[in-house]
């Protein structure tokens, strides 16, 4: 099993909408960086996710997705009125994927981006790098269990 975290907005899709669907099963659309695109294509089906709310006055882990599909073509790339259209995706060469996700759980608090900025075993974990903007990465499983942790202690 590997680890992961995706970014999203929770204005435009937050671990409650993930919750709220039905079989709290949904696609992960619209991802439109190659790096991104290719660590989805690395995921297998069971994989876990930290779902992580961005662009929100605390930035952070809110919850545990896992894979439920692994990546196939994102079909909102040929919609030509769509916020991700790419004339450059076709059907018979679509140049983008998504996945499926599942929600698992909400943490059972808030694990602040400046929290985990905070913690020197963290320092090579891409998340708190400075300029890392992927909406979708790699989560090495010490990284995991030790953020996995935090959710249990206090905010310093």
């Amino acid at each position: 099993m590997a680890y992961w975290l995706m970014k999203s907005e929770p204005d435009v899709f937050g671990i409650d909408d993930l919750a709220a669907r039905p079989n709290q099963t949904e696609p992960w659309d619209g991802v439109r960086n190659y790096q991104a695109r290719n660590f989805m294509r690395q995921m297998k089906i069971g994989d876990q996710v930290f779902f992580y709310h961005s662009n929100t006055a605390t930035p952070g882990i809110v919850g545990i997705a896992e894979v439920a599909r692994e990546a196939y073509p994102d079909h909102t790339a040929w919609n030509p009125d769509g916020k991700y259209y790419d004339p450059a995706s076709t059907p018979d060469k679509p140049r983008w994927d998504m996945v499926d996700v599942r929600y698992v759980r909400h943490l059972k608090r808030i694990i602040p981006l400046t929290e985990l900025k905070g913690i020197e075993a963290l320092a090579d974990m891409p998340l708190v790098r400075k300029g890392n903007r992927l909406s979708v990465m790699p989560v090495s499983e010490a990284h995991w269990r030790l953020i996995l942790a935090l959710e249990d202690t206090p905010r310093a």
